[in-house]
């Protein structure tokens, strides 16, 4: 028990320590994150529809674990795939989203899993934006569909009525009657007879 007490030990208390200072730095980094969200929140609406374009692309770009993160983040997700999730804030921090540069500084210092709270936040916040994006998009799309086929069929109307208008308007031929003669005959030339030897 002895070299128990003495080497096993304490390894393992330098361990956990290290892991709940860790933690204890990330909750505090949470708390502060928390304290601003509302400010977030308020920045992310004024500049929303300059921020439309840019999100759509920057999650079009991203790599599907990441999309599956945004659509539905979980803590285990986010440890798990840390590295992209790091990446992907770091997009985020390029197009200038709100709250951003927070997390991913957050995120580099203690890792996604342990700032779950705040990369779940910026994720759905984000989401809100790309399924909105998509929906005025696919209603835009609905609505050029839905005119499409009245252009149409007011194209085809067209022809016909200006048809009716030309023959309405155009005169009717006069019908020309020409006279029905009897074909000339002519009686044939006779025939000479052939010489005899």
């Amino acid at each position: 028990m002895g070299y128990w007490n003495s080497k096993v030990v304490p390894r393992f208390k330098k361990i956990f320590e290290k892991n709940s200072a860790k933690k204890a730095a990330a909750a505090e980094a949470c708390k502060t994150f928390d304290e601003s969200k509302e400010t977030i929140n308020k920045e992310i609406e004024e500049k929303k529809t300059e921020l439309q374009p840019k999100v759509v692309e920057t999650y079009e770009a991203t790599s599907a674990e990441v999309k599956a993160l945004v659509r539905d983040p979980k803590e285990a997700g986010l440890k798990k795939n840390s590295a992209a999730v790091l990446k992907y804030l770091e997009a985020l921090v390029g197009i200038e989203f709100p709250g951003s540069t927070a997390v991913k500084e957050a995120a580099s210092s203690f890792g996604a899993g342990y700032v779950a709270g705040p990369v779940t936040f910026i994720f759905e916040k984000e989401k809100e934006i790309v399924e909105e994006t998509k929906k005025e998009e696919t209603v835009a799309t609905a609505v050029v569909e839905e005119k499409k086929p009245e252009v149409e069929k007011e194209e085809e109307k067209k022809p016909v009525v200006e048809e009716v208008k030309k023959e309405e308007a155009a005169p009717a031929p006069a019908v020309v009657e020409t006279p029905v003669t009897a074909p000339e005959t002519t009686t044939p030339a006779p025939v000479a007879e052939p010489p005899k030897p």
